[in-house]
């Protein structure tokens, strides 16, 4: 461990002539513009996904609007075949029934 340690300093001391020294102000320049394009760019490529994530939230509530409306239309048209149906089956028994009074009174 002590070696470690002596060699890390002797390594640190021989390379400290410009790890000492700041960064030149060009190279700073060009890290802060970096830094700036970054930034700029993650907030963008945030706005699209965040806009696309919108975008399809809002087309599948539109689909399932859709379905819900198509779903209605069928159930309606359904409901309106089964009362039709009912009415038919209920004057069907009504005219029959009317059919065998009428045959009743006639015979009797």
């Amino acid at each position: 461990m002590l070696l470690w340690v002596f060699l890390f300093v002797i390594l640190t001391l021989s390379s400290g002539s410009h790890c000492s020294l700041p960064p030149s102000l060009p190279l700073r320049t060009r890290r802060y513009a970096d830094a700036i394009f970054t930034n700029s760019y993650r907030k963008v490529l945030g706005q699209l996904s965040a806009r696309k994530l919108l975008q399809d939230i809002m087309s599948r509530q539109h689909g399932e609007r859709n379905q819900e409306q198509g779903a209605r239309v069928r159930l309606g048209r359904q409901v309106d075949g089964v009362w039709a149906e009912q009415k038919q089956m209920a004057l069907e028994s009504v005219v029959v029934a009317l059919l065998q009074k009428h045959s009743r009174n006639s015979q009797g």
